[in-house]
């Protein structure tokens, strides 16, 4: 049995199989809507239902509340349709051209870059190319079946090593086998690109740009394809850590700003030594300190999904518009960086 499923405002219509997700049946039909984490985590997908009855997935209370559902919210990667559906969502036309490929890579280099940071460069078979806009992300596909994602820190060129930031997760098996067994040479599968984490090309608005952790890895890959271009886009960027020993590629940030006279840096540290003179506290406090009015920005935010949301939550009360705020959360839990 399938349903008919259809998008506003864009009046596509696409059939949707009984055991299929809205988010899966769109993709499969080339319709390209907001999603990161594909499982129900990270509220990406988050949507409108304007007609028709959807089962909503097993999805958390505090990503999904009764009040939303009653709303005729849904989460898009995880509601199943149990009748023909119309849903409203923006489409993206950047990734429509852009095909998700599974490929083999080949570990080229291992960078140690912080105490619990490691950066692993990938090499694809010289015969493929892989299109991408930065800000996308891969899952690196196990043997056992599982998936883990990690966002690529760099720019697409057509030799280029694929820079993956991998943080060490107190028990994640993958994790784990990267700083106590992976090797150059290793070989791994992967699917991507993934996720709409990229920069809207189409606007002129300045951009404020914010990181927890490894979260800096697509927020460098998005810096380097502005300053690529020639932006001139003024771009602040937050960068907030728990110690300083855990910010990494220093030398780089400070590159850019003596080249970019419209590029700012602001490194935050939350638990800070007696060596640390720099901002103290928390991304969220010290972005709302900075930007009371929000209302002209477009916001790039990513890391843990706690600072997204609650830095998601401030700047709608600072008033800025909800579609001007991009954001890819990274969930540990559902084993997208664990």
């Amino acid at each position: 049995m399938t349903y008919r499923l259809r998008i506003e405002p864009s009046g596509h219509e696409m059939d949707c199989d009984r055991d299929e997700t809205i988010l899966e049946a769109a993709l499969r039909h080339g319709f390209h809507i907001p999603y990161g984490c594909r499982n129900g985590t990270c509220a990406t997908c988050k949507g409108r239902i304007l007609r028709g009855e959807v089962d909503y997935g097993k999805v958390e209370e505090k990503i999904l509340s009764a009040a939303e559902k009653d709303a005729g919210l849904a989460l898009f990667c995880q509601a199943i349709p149990l009748s023909d559906v119309t849903i409203e969502v923006r489409e993206i036309g950047a990734t429509k051209d852009i095909q998700i490929k599974t490929l083999p890579s080949r570990v080229a280099r291992i960078v140690d870059l912080a105490p619990d940071v490691r950066a692993v460069f990938l090499k694809i078979p010289t015969t493929e190319r892989l299109q991408f806009l930065p800000g996308q992300y891969i899952d690196i596909l196990l043997k056992d079946g599982g998936r883990r994602g990690f966002s690529l820190a760099n720019i697409p060129g057509d030799d280029a090593l694929l820079e993956l930031h991998i943080k060490r997760v107190p028990g994640g098996v993958f994790t784990g086998h990267v700083f106590s067994a992976m090797k150059e040479k290793d070989i791994l599968r992967f699917e991507g690109p993934l996720g709409t984490f990229f920069i809207r090309q189409e606007s002129t608005r300045p951009l404020l740009m914010v990181a927890t952790g490894t979260g800096f890895a697509p927020i460098k890959a998005m810096l380097e394809s502005l300053f690529a271009q020639g932006s001139i886009r003024p771009i602040h960027f937050y960068w907030g850590v728990r110690h300083p020993e855990d910010f990494y590629y220093q030398d780089l940030l400070r590159e850019w700003q003596a080249r970019h006279d419209h590029f700012q840096v602001t490194r935050i540290v939350s638990r800070p030594d007696a060596s640390w003179s720099g901002a103290t506290g928390y991304v969220t406090t010290q972005v709302i300190h900075d930007f009371p009015d929000a209302s002209t920005l477009d916001a790039y935010i990513c890391g843990h999904p706690d600072m997204v949301f609650s830095l998601s939550a401030a700047l709608q009360g600072a008033g800025l518009n909800p579609e001007h705020i991009y954001a890819d959360a990274f969930v540990f839990a559902k084993a997208k960086t664990s």
